[in-house]
């Protein structure tokens, strides 16, 4: 296929030998497959973020560096350069989230190089060989449903011990390769202690997949594990081998307990809205 103009300098450069096919296209990114020597690569090209709220932004953005107070000052006014220092801000998120949970061990896609707006990663694959599909697209049983619930799990707890909280994760960002679940998508990680939003995220991602999870073991739809998560994680006690339970029944010297449960509320009154935005027409066709 014709070599897409954001890619021509990683091919002169030898980087890509091959633009194979085009992947996905979405309003933050295009993504292509490409060859790299003997290997199939995502090769992923970074949009404009105008389409985000600036609530949004604000919520996410929150604990992210900020090179100076000129830039700052832009970001809030909302200037052409403050939007560019915007797009910017969300790019080198993803970017360095992904390098960073790829570190600690987080099944995440490999990231190989970032040039020009391009994040050259991983192609995460079937046994076939196939693009591995997205965990919404797989039907599963009782017994692999919990499996990848707690593997799940354990990716949250190592992300969240990485000093990061996903933010958006949900079915529709994860794929199913032979080894399990990959976590995808990472330009909405907060950190997460710096990030006033952080438990509220941390226990809406958790029960996000507690939701899709309990349709195939219901048993699933009874546990708190994002409570237990952010209380063990609050009190310094969180650790990657740590033994959950579903179950949480924090100490009042550990965790303030109303104001934990005013964070889950919020949770889940905005998962119920994005839910009910999902299954609303959509009048732009997808």
């Amino acid at each position: 296929m014709k070599t897409p103009a954001r890619l021509r300098s990683l091919v002169e450069d030898g980087l890509i030998d091959e633009v194979l096919r085009p992947l996905k296209s979405g309003k933050e990114a295009d993504v292509f497959v490409v060859r790299c020597g003997e290997d199939r690569r995502c090769a992923k090209i970074f949009k404009e973020a105008r389409h985000r709220s600036f609530k949004q932004d604000v919520m996410y953005q929150e604990g992210r560096k900020v090179r100076n107070s000129r830039r700052a000052r832009a970001l809030s006014k909302r200037s052409k350069f403050g939007q560019r220092e915007q797009e910017e801000l969300w790019v080198s998120a993803e970017v360095d989230a992904l390098y960073k949970l790829s570190a600690a061990g987080v099944r995440v896609p490999q990231p190989h190089t970032f040039i020009d707006g391009v994040l050259l990663m991983e192609l995460i694959t079937a046994e076939d060989g196939s693009v591995a599909p997205r965990l919404d697209d797989v039907e599963l049983d009782a017994a692999t449903a919990r499996d990848y619930h707690q593997r799940l799990l354990g990716e949250v707890v190592r992300m969240l011990l990485a000093g990061l909280i996903h933010g958006d994760l949900s079915e529709f960002n994860i794929l199913v390769d032979a080894q399990g679940p990959v976590v995808i998508d990472l330009p909405q990680a907060v950190n997460a202690a710096a990030n006033n939003s952080a438990a509220m995220l941390l226990i809406r991602d958790v029960d996000r997949l507690r939701h899709h999870f309990g349709r195939y073991e219901p048993a699933l739809l009874e546990t708190e594990y994002g409570k237990e998560i952010w209380a063990l994680y609050a009190a310094g006690r969180l650790r990657p081998d740590s033994e959950l339970t579903g179950r949480c029944e924090p100490e009042e010297t550990d965790v303030n307990l109303e104001h934990l449960m005013a964070i889950i509320d919020a949770a889940r009154e905005e998962e119920r809205e994005r839910m009910a935005a999902d299954e609303a027409p959509d009048d732009l066709g997808g």
